[in-house]
């Protein structure tokens, strides 16, 4: 019972720490320094390693749809095929996954850093929110940033699916690109988009709320990053399942 009520707490003071953030997002002054400074933090931390874990996930998925296509008869659809499962799925969750590893992992360490120095309860004591003042600006940089990789990942994924395509599996360069608007449409690249959005609102609300929640010193800053990694891996998979389903439920798709 202790584990079940202390996951309960933990869950309820996550939920107080969204709402605080969602009321404080739309409060002025807004620290436009701040959050400038956290998005080319993550956005250095992170576009690299991005570009360069998109180039083989696109090329492992042309080879897997290509060897299948193939089986089925229908080479043609290989480009569409691509679209779809690089755009719709691997783009977004490549991008969080590397978002939370690398940027959401720094910003817990961060704050959780400040929280152990009692930075955080000298903030208050002048008046000053924690929340408005440091989450805020960290949870919309790394909203942009996690949309701006999706987009990044999305068109290096399907270049790397194109040339592998074309070189290694002897794919028509003109039946690939014919091919694209033959299954995918506007809708997917739009939902790709808000997955990438919520993912990183996610991504940094979780490294915000465990660097805050820090304690025990040094040991419990590297006990909260490593938490707060799995945690939000963990939260990704169940909110892209239940995104997903939604958009199949209400976006028709091509026949």
């Amino acid at each position: 019972m202790t584990v079940v009520s202390n996951g309960l707490r933990q869950a309820g003071s996550f939920f107080g720490l969204v709402v605080d953030v969602a009321k404080a997002a739309p409060r002025r002054p807004f620290q436009l320094r701040e959050f400038i400074q956290q998005a080319w933090f993550v956005a250095s931390v992170t576009i690299v390693p991005t570009a360069l874990v998109s180039i083989p996930f696109g090329a492992v998925i042309a080879l897997q749809l290509g060897t299948l296509t193939r089986q089925l008869g229908a080479q043609s659809f290989t480009g569409a095929a691509s679209v779809l499962a690089v755009v719709r799925e691997a783009s977004p969750l490549v991008t969080a996954l590397l978002v939370a590893g690398a940027g959401g992992s720094a910003i817990c360490a961060d704050l959780g850093s400040r929280k152990i120095r009692e930075e955080i309860d000298a903030l208050e004591v002048l008046g000053i929110s924690p929340i408005q003042r440091l989450v805020v600006p960290r949870v919309l940089a790394t909203m942009l940033v996690a949309a701006l990789l999706n987009g990044l990942v999305s068109v290096v994924g399907v270049a790397g699916g194109y040339v592998f395509n074309v070189l290694v599996q002897g794919g028509t360069p003109g039946a690939y690109l014919a091919s694209f608007t033959a299954l995918a449409q506007l809708a997917d690249l739009v939902t790709s988009e808000i997955k990438a959005l919520i993912f990183g609102a996610l991504a940094a609300l979780v490294a915000s709320y465990k660097g805050l929640t820090a304690g025990g010193g040094p040991k419990g800053v590297g006990d909260a990053v490593n938490q707060s990694v799995v945690i939000t891996f963990m939260f990704l998979f169940v909110v892209n399942f239940v995104i997903s389903a939604v958009y199949f439920q209400v976006v028709p798709q091509k026949i």
